[in-house]
């Protein structure tokens, strides 16, 4: 297996010194400048508008959604999408674009891709939201399987090392994902069964999962500061072990204060290879080992050269170059055991490198910031005493011309792209650098033949319509992680602040020492229940809630003592042997264990008496909606009795899943709207506003139900603060009990997104929401 393994990197060695050597004469013999400037010359006529022809120009800048309408709108979209759909064959599938079914291919994909685009919003479009992709899951019937990849991507962020990018491994694994996905799509034929294509997919997601997992926990942390150089050695080495011989090596000792983390990612690597090795057949697995050799090893010859190091031949740094950028794409192939397909083959061995070389001009200046040796970097600091070194900006066009002509046989659609793609990336790069930095760099590598680069330029220059729909969806998703974990940190913080500054003022202190003992003993009570560890939910949102309002943070404070009154009174009588026979809540033992049954009861009612006592004390606002507002509240404490006789009388019988969701609701969702309804009374939202308000409150606080149920089967009781498993032992129904782990899992995520698509009727900003049902959903207690 092992000789095995080393022959097939030998083969392709041979493979790509003799694609290097073609590459090479071309650009000796600068056979690629004639050819690409007839080729240009025949471009730009469909680029390049005359002056008195020119209309109106936009760019990707003015934002996602504005810019594909405005291509709609002038009849550039479906162009866009379809060059779009072309590279994406080209790229990910591999496939030649010279026969009708390529071409029907890609026009399927451009009527899926304009139905997305016509039916996305500004917030949503391209962000691959969690909402849409169960959706997608729902549709297909692989819903758990999007539950299982949710949780993994969630694990994964959090045992990122802070030297490496949570943001972009997440990005790099879905898009890997979703290439592996696409290649399942291809392999699937029209009539195949649901019940198969459910299983197909099932596998393509977790296969992906289990192959992206190694760009964050191989290539990303050799290539960061996380480790040491020994440990660089380690770690390369017990990779090399894995794929050399197809077991996997024990971990062996780590520091103290990186153990943890090496064991989370040894056990997710390990769990991915025994998953791969399971679920390809022998040839596709000999495939996936043989290329994945190919591509660990190229790596760590790249990764292993010195900038300062002045003597490394063209082929060394070159060959690996051809071989990474080309088996990265073959492994995806292979990983889902697909038809053989030798033209495929050719074609992505040919095209790897013509990303890559982009890629690597691109990240110029930021691999030579950090040290990195690539084609460019090193022709940057060397090319003065080494005059035998092959210019990477001259043999990327050589490979261009390669592909336009030899791999794909100078077809049209082909060379459209491929054109498309070198000035896009090139203009995009003038912006990226700035005009100075980049005329430098052109100076530079462009020096070597003046003619074509003057006519490059100027198509750099006048050349329109010549983007993407990747990139934009590439820039736009990472714009939108950013900003979702700028967001999500905020509300973090917010919240947190939130509820220490409420726990200042929730506590029934007025005259307690100079109270009657009766009384004292209600009030100390109170605040035993009231100063427990409680995670605040419910005026943390009527808080923010009303902050969406523009209401006054002093005028709510009434309202969010209020919420909490009554919510705490709730969990009294929950917890009343009358009812659940709890023993704990919030971290300590149950008020009526503190104290007694009899105390225990009448401070519950002393706590819905004194919500409705901070209620009647509101000042700030108009009578009439005080009033509502102590009626709504009053008519919801009803409710959520009402819930709770539901709770006691299920007791006796077997439940359905309609009766299940009702009585959460009454208990527990009604909370939650009372939190979102009260800022809207007082602030006299529409009608409209209101209901969509309550939509998202009726199926976020079923789905924090949910989650609640789930805990209680799976959760950890010094995290809950309260015994797990209670249900069970009280014989109550809920989710799990009715519906199984999954089932409850994926009711909790239809809620989920119930939810998320409610927020569409309320017109402000809705960011906090969304934030709030990650941590109802993600929560751990």
């Amino acid at each position: 297996m092992m000789k095995e393994t080393h022959s097939s990197y030998q083969l392709a060695e041979v493979r790509a010194e003799q694609y290097f050597k073609r590459l090479r004469t071309e650009v000796l013999e600068r056979h690629f400048i004639p050819v690409l400037t007839d080729d240009f010359s025949e471009w730009k006529e469909n680029h390049v508008n005359l002056p008195f022809l020119a209309g109106p120009k936009k760019d990707s800048s003015i934002g996602y959604r504005p810019y594909l309408k405005w291509l709609d709108y002038t009849g550039k979209l479906d162009p866009y999408l379809r060059r779009s759909a072309a590279y994406l064959y080209m790229r990910d599938l591999g496939k030649a674009m010279d026969t009708a079914e390529a071409e029907e291919e890609i026009e399927q994909t451009v009527r899926r891709l304009k139905k997305y685009v016509a039916h996305s919003t500004e917030e949503k479009a391209g962000t691959l939201s969690r909402d849409e992709l169960y959706r997608w899951g729902e549709k297909e019937g692989i819903e758990l399987s999007v539950i299982w990849l949710f949780s993994k991507l969630s694990s994964v962020a959090e045992h990122i090392p802070d030297e490496l990018n949570a943001g972009h491994a997440k990005r790099k694994l879905i898009k890997i994902i979703a290439g592996v996905v696409l290649h399942a799509y291809d392999q699937m034929g029209e009539d195949i069964e649901e019940d198969v294509r459910a299983v197909k997919l099932d596998e393509a997601i977790r296969l992906g999962y289990a192959y992206g997992l190694t760009y964050p926990f191989v290539d990303d942390l050799l290539d960061s500061n996380y480790l040491t150089d020994k440990e660089k050695e380690q770690y390369s080495a017990m990779i090399r072990t894995a794929l050399l011989t197809r077991e996997i090596p024990e971990l062996g000792e780590w520091p103290e204060g990186k153990r943890e983390i090496l064991a989370y990612i040894h056990s997710e690597l390990s769990e991915a290879f025994t998953y791969m090795k399971n679920h390809q057949s022998p040839e596709a697995l000999n495939t996936f080992f043989s290329e994945s050799y190919v591509f660990f090893h190229a790596q760590e010859l790249d990764r292993n050269k010195e900038l300062s190091h002045a003597d490394y031949t063209n082929e060394e740094l070159l060959i690996p170059v051809i071989l990474k950028s080309a088996s990265s794409r073959l492994i995806v192939r292979s990983v889902i055991g697909a038809d053989e397909d030798k033209g495929f083959d050719e074609r992505t061995f040919y095209y790897g490198i013509y990303n890559q070389l982009a890629d690597d001009f691109t990240d110029l200046f930021d691999d030579l910031q950090a040290g990195a040796v690539t084609p460019y970097t090193y022709y940057w600091t060397h090319h003065k005493e080494r005059t035998d070194l092959v210019n990477p900006f001259e043999l990327y066009f050589a490979v261009i011309a390669n592909l336009i002509h030899y791999v794909y046989s100078s077809n049209e659609l082909a060379r459209e792209v491929i054109l498309d793609r070198a000035i896009n990336g090139l203009k995009r790069n003038k912006v990226r650098f700035g005009a100075e930095k980049y005329k430098e760099v052109m100076g530079l590598f462009a020096a070597g033949m003046p003619e074509f680069n003057r006519l490059i330029q100027k198509l750099v220059k006048k050349a329109e319509n010549v983007d993407f729909f990747d990139k934009l969806l590439r820039d736009h998703m990472l714009a939108q992680l950013e900003k979702d974990r700028t967001d999500r940190e905020t509300f973090s913080s917010l919240t947190n602040e939130l509820r220490e500054e409420m726990n200042s003022f929730l506590p029934l202190g007025e005259d307690i020492q100079n109270a009657l003992p009766e009384e004292r003993t209600l009030r100390e009570a109170a605040n035993y229940s009231l100063m427990a560890d409680g995670k605040r939910m419910r005026p943390v949102i009527a808080w923010m809630m009303g902050m969406e309002f523009g209401l006054n943070k002093q005028d709510l404070i009434p309202v969010l003592k209020s919420l909490e009154y009554m919510h705490t009174a709730s969990l009294i009588f929950d917890d009343l042997p009358s009812q659940d026979n709890a023993a704990a809540r919030r971290g300590q033992p149950a008020l009526h264990i503190a104290y007694t049954n009899a105390i225990a009861e009448l401070t519950g009612i002393f706590l819905i008496q004194k919500a409705t006592l901070e209620q009647a004390s509101i000042q700030s606002f108009k009578p009439e909606a005080v009033l509502s507002l102590i009626q709504y509240s009053a008519n919801a404490a009803m409710q959520m009795c009402r819930g709770q006789v539901i709770d006691l009388e299920e007791k006796k019988g077997s439940v359905s899943l309609e009766e299940l969701n009702s009585m959460c609701f009454y208990k527990t969702g009604i909370g939650f709207e009372a939190a979102v309804m009260m800022p809207a009374i007082l602030a006299e939202a529409d009608e409209g506003e209101r209901q969509a308000l309550k939509q998202f409150a009726h199926h976020a606080g079923i789905a924090f139900q949910i989650k609640d149920d789930l805990l209680d089967t799976e959760g950890n009781s010094e995290a809950l603060g309260k015994p797990a498993g209670q249900d069970e032992e009280n014989g109550r129904s809920t989710f799990v009990t009715v519906l199984g782990v999954d089932g409850a899992r994926k009711q909790m995520w239809h809620h989920y997104c119930e939810a998320i698509e409610s927020l569409q009727g309320i017109n402000r900003n809705t960011d906090f929401l969304k934030h709030l049902l990650d941590y109802l959903i993600n929560r751990q207690r």
